[in-house]
């Protein structure tokens, strides 16, 4: 009878996807893309789910007036394009890699039998979706009520994976201002000054990499 792998990195023994999707059988193909590459545009078909095996994915949406949105930046370990499981037919935003990146590409139906036929793996897929659903409301919350320097600082302890289990990743991965000014609804030049003012302060730093100091919460804490 198969059974399910159960390793973690952290020592901790429970269920790991990426070793799922390697050694369970699932049919799905592994796609490589260079840094900046289009992943999926906005309104093609919607027939895949996504799983970053390697790298990171930037999601854009474009409105009628060619104004474009960062709806989230998303790394190794996550999925997306599930949309299409809930009866999406074109792909509502684009997905563009932000480096060297390797994609699992899972087909649709493949994708709904895998979680009807896998039980830990349907458990942690939902979980993984509920989560983003409450991080896509915070984001909305934030986006509402807080200044540009919180949304700015939050967004950077976010990337730099503050909160989550084990230790943050304090070098983030090559981010434009550009791409951070899209990503909280900001401009460019209010990016650069507040990114400045946190340099100043000792919040981050820029040695082999944008480096955050767990400081930088203070931030986003403060009233």
């Amino acid at each position: 009878m198969k059974t399910s792998p159960q390793r973690k990195t952290n020592g901790k023994r429970g269920f790991n996807v990426q070793q799922f999707l390697d050694s369970s059988g699932v049919a799905r193909k592994i796609v490589e893309f260079p840094s900046k590459a289009t992943v999926f545009a906005q309104g093609s078909a919607a027939k895949t789910v996504l799983y970053i095996q390697k790298g990171g994915v930037r999601l854009t949406v474009v409105n009628t007036t060619g104004k474009e949105a960062v709806v989230a930046v998303l790394k190794s370990g996550d999925f997306f394009g599930e949309g299409c499981l809930a009866g999406q037919t074109i792909r509502i935003g684009a997905a563009t890699s932000t480096g060297p990146t390797t994609l699992l590409v899972i087909e649709k139906d493949e994708m709904i039998r895998v979680l009807h036929a896998e039980h830990e793996f349907s458990d942690r897929f939902i979980a993984y979706m509920l989560t983003r659903n409450i991080r896509i409301e915070a984001d909305l919350v934030d986006q509402l009520f807080n200044s540009t320097e919180k949304r700015l600082a939050r967004a950077l302890l976010l990337l730099a994976q503050y909160g989550k289990d084990g230790q943050p990743q304090r070098i983030l991965p090559k981010i434009s201002q550009e791409t951070l000014a899209e990503t909280i609804g900001t401009t460019r030049s209010r990016v650069n000054l507040f990114m400045n003012k946190f340099k100043k302060m000792g919040f981050i730093k820029y040695d082999d990499g944008l480096q955050i100091n767990s400081s930088l919460l203070s931030v986003v804490l403060h009233d």
